[in-house]
């Protein structure tokens, strides 16, 4: 029995514990791993504690001067090393204190070192918006951060730095931490410490000079000292300037009165007129420092004692200030300073300038020219700050690039420049070309040599939005949020800057890798020994095909394009130019030349500052020698070698003009070839069939007609080609004469000579390319002696010859032009003794040629014969034999006009060959029948 109620107890037992609440269950569950997580978090504090730093008295007052090396490991510049004045603390005016505690630490004077209610606020921020998104350091806490401290953003970090801020409580006093603060602090324009930031600024040695506006500006300067300088953005200060203000207001330190009258100084007015002396080279310290900042979380270069390797060049970046320079052996020349529309009191402004120079093997740039006279402190950097549109420097990079890298185009590939292209859903605008015409059919080449609109947008359609994007993307342009438009294609809607676009360009100077352009390759930590490597990996961007082709195009626009004026002899380089327009604007705003040899890699741009002022004419060349006289200069006492081919190009040899590209015939004029590019694998390999050696007539024949007195020659001719066919002849075995040109198959020779043997020559020529013939076809005929009833005609001739003076006149005159040539054919009879012929031709009265001929025909050319013109044909007989020797017969004249020429274009891209129409003029149609009726007459 026992034993069954002891079970049944247990039993009871085990049935209430089974009920027990759940929320009991998860509370209970909840604590152990809250416990377990706090002993966790307690331990790895813990961790972190036992491994900060020591607190080190001699680096809580003089922050660390950072030393900048050059590309050969050389010193140049040393931030930070002279522009300090210590401060103690009774120095400090109470404004200034009241200024500095209620704009960084308000409970600075009342907590241990660390603030729980702001890293209760900064708590919640870090979880909403992310690690780091807000701080809640106290004064003494950035004292600790700048003193022992790496500036990245980790919790163990933090930990250490409120822990040490905890530590550093105990062992200083508050005002020795202020006064180790404000000493510490950078205020930009290499002032370090408070006491150097009032003489640097406001000229002032003595703090308690200070008032009340500039002690909220100098509270106010070091959470951005570059974008607050009141030497560059008074207006930009003011705004931080009202924030301490109001928070001095906010916490008791002033009235809103004293505010409200604080609020109405002029910031310029404050500040000094002597500013402070600048670093060395201050565009290029200006890049490092940018790029420190962004590779080494939170790094400062003013205040943190770094070892920065750079890759400056500094006699490249002492020549490139030169050039930039107002000084008088300074071979640019800059346009005089201009009024400022924008400005209501007439102010004048001159042209900046930004240029960027690259190495070309590995993307290190070797010097930067920010400013026009070298760039102030801070000051904004025309080589890396601006975005400003390229222009037509965009048109390898948006159009011609990507069309070879996507669809294999080749440096010939046809595109038409056939006249403004509409801007589809603009309302009727339209791109047009900023030459004087339009060029017709082209090669890729030549539009970019050109730099002719309409192809590059042909192209950038052609090659697609996406795909223009993706490839200049590769290339280090940046788009942000901005929509890629058909402008881009020759530069008209985003923008970038000289560091930028050489970066882009250096990929096709170095087969196709891009990295992005650096300015540091390490950065050395002296105290902890840590190195951070900060050069990039290049990357293959595009294939070396596109990176030649694109190069060997560049090559042409400098050798005998825009860009001619760069041109350096004996140097192999490339290079594009660009320059902006718009409607509202006189000139260009932007002018621009990207160019490269195997060496270097250099990017110029010229204008001005309110991009409503344009440069004008030749102003928009100085980009040009800029880059030449840059480059000049580098490349002294330098190899250069020419871009190497790479394997993947083949060089072909095709006939200009067909489309699509073909080989040329053995019959294609050295004229009519050219050489250009093609990826390998795509070239052409039909032969053009336009310069083939026409066919010759065939069944030529010749006979003599008694009754007409003439020689009758016919032939036959298989073609669908535009042809003529050129006659000549040659009496008894002399020179050839070219008698006539025809498109019919047959001619009639009169009034030939008794007893002679005619060879008669027949040779096809074509109607559209000139110089394409065929062989000639012969032939001959015997014009038998007088028949036996024209003997007494005969004597009766020998007398009249005998007797002298009775040459008759020539008869059926005839004189029209020859179509497709500058040419008259001249024709007539005669019938009696033996005579040569004088042949004059005269315009208004006046001859112009004289000719004696043998036969009853010539053809007239050359010699002042030009299209348009009407001539006079005259032709006297004279006498060769006995007493008729050098007698003349009557003079028989007639008139004909020359017509114009047809100009209309032709297949090959523009030339003017070829274009004759096969004669339609009046004045042809008139001769024609003119010459028909005489010939029935006769």
């Amino acid at each position: 029995m026992a034993e069954n109620g002891q079970s049944r107890t247990a039993r009871r037992k085990q049935k209430k514990a089974s009920k027990k609440p759940l929320w009991k269950k998860i509370a209970l569950w909840t604590i152990v791993a809250m416990l377990a997580i706090g002993i966790g978090v307690g331990a790895l504090f813990t961790y972190y504690i036992a491994t900060a730093p020591d607190i080190d008295a001699s680096k809580l007052d003089t922050p660390f001067s950072s030393k900048l090396y050059d590309k050969d490991g050389e010193l140049f510049a040393d931030l930070g090393r002279k522009q300090r004045t210590k401060v103690e603390f009774d120095d400090l005016p109470q404004v200034l204190i009241d200024a500095v505690t209620a704009t960084e630490d308000a409970r600075f004077f009342d907590h241990p070192g660390i603030d729980v209610w702001r890293i209760g606020g900064a708590v919640v921020a870090n979880i909403t918006d992310g690690f780091g998104s807000e701080g809640a350091s106290t004064i003494t806490q950035q004292v600790v951060e700048k003193s022992f401290l790496s500036p990245e953003k980790k919790i163990s970090l933090k930990v250490q730095e409120m822990w040490l801020a905890l530590q550093l409580e105990r062992k200083y006093s508050k005002e020795r931490i202020l006064e180790m603060y404000l000493n510490k602090i950078f205020y930009g324009n290499q002032a370090y410490g408070v006491a150097k930031a009032a003489e640097v600024y406001f000229g002032k040695t003595d703090l308690n000079e200070l008032t009340l506006p500039e002690a909220a500006i100098l509270a106010g300067l070091p959470q951005r000292p570059t974008a607050y300088n009141p030497f560059k953005n008074p207006d930009l200060m003011k705004d931080r300037m009202n924030t301490v203000l109001h928070l001095m207001v906010e916490h008791g330190k002033i009235t809103e009165k004293e505010a409200e009258e604080a609020r109405q100084v002029d910031i310029p007015s404050l500040l000094t007129d002597e500013k402070p002396d600048s670093t060395k080279y201050q565009a290029f310290v200006q890049q490092v420092r940018k790029e420190v900042e962004q590779k080494v979380d939170g790094a400062d270069i003013y205040t943190d004692g770094l070892k920065i390797y750079t890759t400056i060049d500094t006699d490249a970046q002492e020549h490139v200030e030169f050039l930039l320079s107002d000084s008088e052996d300074n071979p640019i020349s800059y346009p005089e300073p201009v009024v400022n529309p924008d400005s209501d009191e007439g102010e004048k402004v001159g042209a900046e300038a930004g240029m960027t120079v690259l190495d070309t093997k590995t993307g290190a740039v070797r010097a930067i020219g920010g400013a026009r006279n070298g760039l102030e402190s801070q000051g904004f950097n025309h080589a890396t700050q601006m975005e400003r549109q390229p222009g037509s420097t965009f048109k390898p990079i948006m159009d011609y690039g990507p069309a070879i890298e996507n669809m294999q185009w080749s440096t010939y590939h046809q595109l038409n420049d056939d006249g403004p292209y509409d801007i589809a859903g603009s309302g009727g605008k339209q791109i047009e070309t900023w030459a004087d015409s339009y060029f017709g059919w082209v090669t890729a080449r030549y539009a970019l040599q050109q730099s002719l609109n309409v192809p590059a947008v042909k192209t950038f359609e052609e090659v697609g939005q996406k795909n223009a994007k993706a490839f200049a993307e590769k290339l280090g342009i940046g788009f942000g949020d901005n929509n890629v438009k058909l402008t881009d294609a020759i530069g008209g809607n985003i923008g970038t800057n000289p560091l930028e676009l050489a970066g882009a360009y250096r990929a096709f100077a170095n087969g196709g890798i891009y990295n992005e352009p650096y300015t540091v390759t390490k950065v050395e930590f002296p105290e902890s020994g840590k190195t951070v490597n900060l050069k990039p990996e290049p990357e293959a961007v595009m294939s070396d095909s596109t990176a030649y082709m694109i190069t060997d195009m560049l090559k042409s626009v400098v050798q005998q394009g825009t860009g001619e004026l760069a041109n350096i002899p004996d140097l192999p380089i490339a290079g594009k130019t660009g320059t902006t327009t718009r409607p509202d604007v006189e000139g260009s705003p932007d002018a621009w030349f990207s160019g490269y040899s195997t060496n270097y890699t250099i990017s110029v741009w010229t204008g001005y500052d309110n991009n409503n002022i344009g440069l004008q004419g030749a102003e928009t060349k100085i980009p040009l020698t800029l880059f030449k006289h840059t480059m000049s200069e580098l490349s002294k006492g330098m190899e250069t070698p020419d871009f190497t081919k790479p394997d993947s190009v083949v060089e072909v040899a095709v006939e200009e003009g067909s489309r699509p590209a073909k080989l040329p015939s053995d019959y294609t004029p050295e004229s009519q070839i050219v050489t250009e590019l093609f990826v390998k694998g795509t070239e052409p390999t039909k032969t053009s069939d336009r310069y083939d050696q026409l066919d010759p007539v065939k069944d030529l024949k010749a006979t003599f007609d008694k009754e007409s007195n003439s020689i009758q020659a016919e032939w036959k001719y298989d073609t669908e080609q535009e042809v003529s066919f050129k006659v000549s002849a040659s009496v008894d075995g002399g020179q050839k004469q070219e008698l006539s040109s025809t498109e019919e198959t047959s001619i009639e020779i009169a009034n030939v000579e008794p007893g002679t043997e005619y060879e008669i020559q027949v040779v096809a020529a074509s109607g559209k390319t000139e110089g394409n013939t065929s062989e000639p076809a012969t032939t001959t005929v015997k014009v038998p002696e007088d028949m036996e009833d024209d003997e007494d005609e005969e004597e009766d001739g020998d007398e009249k010859e005998n007797e002298g003076g009775n040459i008759p006149a020539i008869g059926s005159l005839s004189a029209k032009p020859i179509p497709s040539e500058v040419a008259i054919d001249v024709s007539w009879q005669y019938n009696g003794p033996p005579v040569q012929y004088e042949v004059t031709v005269s315009q208004g009265g006046t001859p112009i040629q004289t000719q004696t001929v043998g036969t009853k025909g010539i053809v007239i050319e050359g010699n002042g014969v030009q299209p348009g013109q009407t001539y006079s044909i005259t032709v006297v007989p004279v006498g060769q034999n006995g007493a008729n020797q050098g007698v003349n017969g009557e003079a028989k004249s007639t008139e004909v006009t020359i017509p114009q020429s047809d100009e209309g274009g032709s297949d090959d891209g523009g030339s003017d060959e070829g274009s004759s129409d096969g004669g339609s003029s009046d004045e042809e149609e008139t001769g024609g029948e003119e010459d028909t009726e005489e010939k029935e007459s006769a």
